[in-house]
Order: C-alpha cells, then structure tokens, then sequence
C-alpha cells in the first residue's frame, strides 16, 4: 500500500463510507485537532523522565483518541458497529475520573491558578491541555447530535485529566508551581 493516493491533490478527502468533503470541513478540522493532541501526547512520551505510570495512563489514551478520531471520521456511524477499539463509551470517561481523583490525591491542593511550565514533560502536558481545548471547541461546533454525547464528555473530561497528569508529572519530579 502507498503513503500517497492522490486523492487528495484537489483540497478533498473521504469519511469512512466515502462521503468526499473539502478539507477545511468542520469535521475534518475536529479529527485534525484530536490528531494534533494525539500527536503532542507522542511528544511527551518522548521525555525518557517520564514515570511508568505515567507513560502507561498516555499510551491507554492514545489508543482512545485513535477511536475519537475514527468516530469523527464516521458520521454515518459504519464502522463503530464493526470495530470496538473505534468507540470511547462511558467506562472510559469513568477511568479518566478514577485517574483525576487517584493523582490529586497525592498533589497539595489547588489555591490558585498555576502558570503552565515546570518539567519538559509537565510544560508538554500544559501545552497538550490546550490542543485538547481547541479538539473540544471544533467537536460542539459540529453541532447538536452530529457526535455521540460520549465523544464530547471523554474529551471535556480528558483535559482536566492532563491539567492533574501535569501537576502530578511536575510534583514527581520535584517541580514547583508558579502560582499566578
């Protein structure tokens, strides 16, 4: 199999189903984004620093951002009826929560707002926070009902996740908050 099709020369590509949209569509900008955030994730797992756990937690959400991303390429739902792995549901949004609430448990609490920094790996995961934002933001500007309500929670959810995997990151490694 090429790398290269071609069939994207003119400004198109497909969905899954084959529908062809024009590669400034909203939802072509929506799976770019979450691909952009999987990509930053890559970035951190790259800072040999980085713990186990740690590493663990970001491999497990690569793999659901890969399933994000399938399901925003799907509006016509195809492949989730066929493919597990491409569906976040429920139990992945409670998994984030049980992560959020065993890693604050360890971090002085929160007084204030923090300036996003400290380790290479905590300032990554500050910036990843941002990029999951923006994947947020172009997901609710698909609109009412064009996403399955699970996609959106995951990602609202997501995002608190790496604002405390940054904190924790950056507590396990001795880095202290600048406090804003």
């Amino acid at each position: 199999m090429k790398i290269y099709t071609r069939t994207g020369d003119t400004g198109e590509t497909s969905l899954f189903g084959g529908t062809r949209v024009h590669k400034s569509d909203p939802r072509v900008a929506a799976y770019g984004d979450v691909d952009e955030l999987n990509a930053c994730l890559g970035v951190v797992l790259a800072d040999r620093e980085l713990d186990s756990d740690a590493r663990e937690m970001l491999v497990h959400v690569q793999k659901d951002l890969f399933a994000i991303g399938a399901q925003l390429a799907d509006p016509a739902e195809k492949i989730a009826a066929r493919v597990a792995k491409a569906a976040v549901a429920n139990a992945d949004i409670d998994r984030l929560e049980k992560w959020i609430d065993r890693l604050e448990a360890d971090l002085p609490p929160l007084r204030r707002f923090i300036l996003p920094g400290g380790s290479t790996a905590g300032a990554l995961l500050h910036l990843a926070r941002t990029v999951c934002r923006r994947a947020e933001r172009a997901i609710v500007a698909l609109g009412p009902g064009k996403v399955d309500p699970a996609v959106l929670t995951y990602v609202n959810r997501l995002s608190d996740w790496l604002f405390v995997l940054a904190r924790a990151v950056n507590h396990r490694t001795g880095q202290a908050e600048t406090e804003w």
